[in-house]
């Protein structure tokens, strides 16, 4: 017996896959107390730019803060400006021919000339549409306003008539509703097509003020244009 214990000590001691000492149960019937595996560490925290920093990703990043429209709905003139010439071209033809203004704003807004007729044109439509069956423009702002809510997406603006954030810290309601972003983002479309429904020459004027501010007409791409002149014409004079 006592040689095949040791042997069998000999055996436990030379495996790999047991701590030196011994297996579980050695030959006297001793156990070994195994320590627990240590606690994985916590994730590193830190800040980087004020915001909390956990395993390298930022957590709870702030959004931008939104950025106002360059000129309010009802501002028909603009503002006192180097665009003030421009600003009374918009508001003249938000009177008289909305359907030019329009097209001109999708196609300064996707930046590449030839979309002016396919939104010129079918807005034209459902304006003649409109007064023709009701009497007043009613059918071409249910088109019209996804232009808009694009333009403030893009350039991150509030709605049209400031921030819901601003309006639930003055009222001091629907605080829950505005923290979604999804819900927040159904009420500012709601607001874009209220605003073109009920003001939309002016909200068509508002839009071609914020557009031409911010970008150039895709005719020029913002390169300046060379003209070349021909010499004059020169006369040969007979010498003294």
């Amino acid at each position: 017996m006592g040689a095949a214990d040791d042997a069998n000590h000999r055996h436990e001691e030379a495996s790999p896959l047991l701590p030196p000492g011994g297996g579980g149960a050695g030959a006297g019937g001793k156990k070994l107390h195994q320590s627990p595996p240590p606690s994985p560490p916590e994730a590193a925290k830190c800040c980087a730019d004020g915001v909390p920093v956990v395993m390298g990703e930022p957590l709870g990043a702030p959004a931008p803060p939104r950025e106002s429209w360059n000129s309010g709905v009802l501002s028909c003139l603009g503002r006192n400006d180097e665009f003030c010439s421009s600003d009374v071209e918009v508001c003249l033809l938000g009177s008289i021919a909305p359907c030019v203004l329009y097209g001109s704003n999708v196609e300064r807004f996707a930046a590449r000339p030839g979309t002016f007729a396919n939104s010129c044109l079918p807005y034209t439509g459902l304006y003649m549409l409109g007064n023709a069956l009701f009497g007043w423009n009613c059918i071409a702002p249910w088109f019209s306003h996804h232009t808009r809510t694009a333009i403030r997406r893009r350039y991150n603006l509030e709605a049209s008539f400031g921030s819901f954030e601003a309006f639930t810290k003055q009222c001091g309601c629907c605080h829950g509703l505005v923290e979604d972003e999804g819900n927040r983002e159904h009420l500012e479309v709601a607001c874009d097509l209220a605003t073109h429904y009920f003001c939309h020459p002016c909200a068509l004027c508002q839009e071609g003020r914020e557009l031409r501010r911010r970008v150039p007409h895709p005719g020029f791409n913002g390169r300046s244009v060379l003209v070349m002149t021909p010499p004059k014409e020169q006369t040969m004079g007979r010498g003294m």
